[in-house]
C-alpha cells in the first residue's frame, strides 16, 4: 500500500493568532520508556517483601502480558482510556490470581506505581522551555496518560491540566483538544498544540482548528496527507529557538 506523504515546511506557523498553549507530556517534555521501566521495578520490589507469589507473575514478561490483555479486554471500552485504572484492575488481578489478599493490597501496591509513575527525567532543555513558554502564554496539559504535573513539580507551571480520565476522551478525540481550549479560555484557532505523536497529537489538534508544532527527533516525514502541522522541530527545547521568543 502507498502512504501518501506532505512535506513539512520548516515554519508557516501564523504566530499572531496563538493565545494559548496545549501541550503534551509524555514524549514531548520527558522519555517515558524509562518511567515505564521504573513503575514496573518499583512494584516488583514491592511484591517481593508483601506479595511474594505475586512478584513471581510480575516477573514474568510472558505471564504478565498474558494478564494485561485479559484485564484490557475485560474492560469496558469507555474506561479503557483511564490507565489508572487499567493499573489498579491489573494489580488487584494480578493479586487475586496469586492467592494474596487483593482487597488489602491493591491500593498500597498502586500508591507505588503512582508515586514511580511521576518521577520523570527532562528532556535536555525542555524544562527551560517550558518556563520561558508559561512566562508568555497560558499552558494546559493535554495528555491521555496519568502523569500528574502537581506531583511532578511543574504544576505552577500550568494554567490547568486535561487528560483522558478528566474530559472522557482520549487524542485524537476532538473533545479532550476542545477542553484543553475552553480551559485556557480561547476558541481552538488560537491554540497551538505541541506534542510527539503525529496520530494522537498532531492529527486531533489540526482536525479542530488549532495550530500543531510535531516534536520530531527523527526529522521524518509527515505520514498522512495535507494538512501537516505548521511546525517540525527535532526537539520542545528547540522551539526557543523561533522569532516569537
Amino acid at each position: 500500500m502507498t502512504v501518501t506523504t506532505t512535506p513539512l515546511a520548516p515554519n508557516t506557523l501564523d504566530w499572531s493568532r496563538i493565545r494559548a498553549i496545549t501541550l503534551d507530556l509524555d514524549d514531548t517534555l520527558w522519555p517515558t520508556k524509562p518511567v515505564i521501566q521504573q513503575t514496573e521495578a518499583a512494584l516488583q520490589q514491592w511484591f517481593a517483601q508483601h506479595a511474594p507469589q505475586t512478584a513471581q507473575l510480575w516477573g514474568d514478561k510472558e505471564r504478565l502480558t498474558t494478564l494485561r490483555k485479559q484485564v484490557w479486554q475485560a474492560m469496558p471500552e469507555a474506561q479503557r482510556i483511564d490507565f489508572s485504572t487499567l493499573r489498579r484492575r491489573l494489580i488487584s488481578t494480578a493479586l487475586a490470581q496469586c492467592g494474596e489478599d487483593a482487597a488489602a493490597l491493591t491500593e498500597p501496591a498502586f500508591a507505588i506505581y503512582f508515586q514511580a509513575r511521576q518521577q520523570v527525567s527532562f528532556f535536555e532543555g525542555a524544562l527551560p522551555a517550558l518556563e520561558q513558554l508559561a512566562a508568555r502564554y497560558p499552558v494546559v496539559a493535554l495528555s491521555n496518560g496519568n502523569a500528574d504535573v502537581q506531583q511532578i513539580g511543574i504544576g505552577h507551571l500550568f494554567h490547568a491540566a486535561c487528560n483522558a480520565i478528566s474530559t472522557g476522551a482520549a487524542k485524537p478525540d476532538a473533545a479532550i483538544f476542545l477542553a484543553g481550549a475552553a480551559a485556557a479560555g480561547v476558541p481552538p484557532q488560537a491554540v497551538l498544540h505541541i506534542g510527539d505523536d503525529a496520530a494522537l497529537d498532531m492529527q486531533g489538534a489540526l482536525r479542530v482548528g488549532m495550530q500543531a508544532a510535531w516534536i520530531n527527533p527523527a526529522q521524518s516525514p509527515w505520514p498522512y496527507a495535507a494538512p501537516a502541522p505548521q511546525l517540525n522541530l527535532p526537539s520542545f527545547a528547540a522551539l526557543v529557538a523561533h522569532s516569537f521568543f
